[in-house]
């Protein structure tokens, strides 16, 4: 069962207590996720291919669509930057309206628009922004050399671990343009060996909100 919680920079997230996990960070969803996918993820995308990204849209896949809240950050960021992004999420467990239509979110346009939209098709929503929300799990995903940035949020690897496998993080890799980012939360040893055996540049750096660490792969 899925619970709104309230977290500590005033915006809320989710809590799933058959995990017993939360969706983002107890300190803040919001500070979570504009640090470290959009800070730590697009704003470290090179500035010779933001520019680019006039003429080819930035291509982003995300790990766990969740509550929407990246999706919504970054089309926010596209549209201030007047950059195209097209964004494809992964989520095998969408989270019901009866739910996220009781958040605070619910009363941004751009919230309700990401969770109106239909699932496994393209949804154009701006001139800026156009969104892919995928009903399956990261197995199922077979690009190669597609997407600039990946924003890996599933839950941590000691609840779902078969999502932080060698082989999803292969997938990841493989599905990357060269040059390409994945960037996340966690920063497991484990999962730090893992990236760095497939081909990941692995850049340590300060978490949010803090946290002692997060991780940044590079291809």
């Amino acid at each position: 069962m899925l619970k709104i919680i309230h977290t500590e920079d005033g915006s809320q997230s989710l809590y799933d207590d058959e995990l017993n996990e939360t969706y983002h960070s107890t300190k803040g969803a919001r500070g979570e996720s504009e640090y470290v996918f959009l800070e730590m993820g697009v704003r470290s995308v090179p500035y010779r291919r933001l520019k680019d990204c006039k003429f080819h849209p930035l291509k982003i896949l995300e790990v766990g669509f969740g509550t929407g809240l990246n999706a919504m950050l970054t089309w926010d960021w596209a549209e201030r930057n007047n950059t195209p992004i097209h964004f494809v999420t992964l989520e095998p467990s969408p989270v019901a309206e009866e739910i996220w239509n009781e958040m605070d979110l619910a009363s941004d346009t751009r919230f309700v628009q990401l969770h109106k939209a239909g699932w496994n098709e393209l949804f154009q929503l701006s001139t800026n922004f156009g969104i892919e929300k995928l009903e399956r799990r990261l197995e199922e995903e077979a690009g190669k050399n597609q997407y600039d940035v990946i924003y890996f949020d599933a839950f941590a690897p000691s609840k779902q671990p078969e999502i932080w496998s060698r082989e999803n993080l292969q997938r990841c890799y493989d599905s990357l343009k060269p040059g390409g980012i994945l960037t996340t939360y966690c920063a497991q040893g484990q999962f730090k060996r893992n990236l760095a055996s497939v081909g990941f540049q692995v850049d340590v750096l300060p978490g949010a909100l803090g946290k002692k660490e997060m991780v940044r792969g590079r291809k």
